[in-house]
């Protein structure tokens, strides 16, 4: 657009005021913001028709490979932010795409992780509960003030649970006092 400063905006004002005079002045700026508006719109119509015409031509995937072949890194990070941007607009409303069935040496290795897995999970389970029953008869201990409960808990074979389950795991039989 035209480099116009304030002063040159007040000048062109002043001049206007004096040869078009008080009367006409908002009638002219009405007709020059219509016109202004016109050009502007006739711009923005012609700058989208020639990026039509070269998204058909294929004048923008050409640049994009001189673009590519001149800034790999630039490049690379378009394909970084390309990727996030389809990321972020998944619509969790929208059903997923189907997977496609795994091949049988995949399905294998798939159960043979998930069973590794549900196993170490168990293992898991049963140190907590193991260490939560510890814990326990260590605070019955304390509240019947035996001092030298937590030596002999510490000492003694701790209970296993048959099965580890999500329930918590039940309490030990208490150990007979002599």
């Amino acid at each position: 657009m035209l480099d116009l400063g304030w002063s040159e905006m007040l000048v062109i004002g002043v001049v206007a005021l004096i040869v078009v005079g008080p009367k006409d002045l908002p009638v002219l700026f009405r007709n020059v913001g219509r016109f202004m508006g016109k050009a502007r719109g006739m711009a923005r119509e012609f700058s989208r028709a020639m990026n039509d015409a070269a998204d058909e031509s294929g004048v923008r995937d050409v640049a994009k490979t001189f673009k590519s072949a001149t800034n790999p890194v630039s490049s690379a990070m378009d394909g970084v932010k390309d990727a996030a941007r389809s990321m972020s607009s998944l619509d969790p409303d929208k059903p997923a795409k189907k997977k496609e069935p795994l091949s049988a040496e995949r399905e294998a290795a798939k159960r043979k992780i998930e069973a590794s897995s549900a196993r170490s999970a168990a293992e898991r389970k049963k140190r907590e509960a193991e260490e939560a029953m510890r814990k326990a008869d260590e605070l019955e201990a304390a509240s019947r003030g035996d001092a030298a409960a937590p030596a002999a808990a510490e000492a003694a074979p701790k209970a296993e649970p048959k099965t580890a389950s999500k329930a918590a795991p039940k309490t030990a039989p208490k150990k007979d006092e002599t």
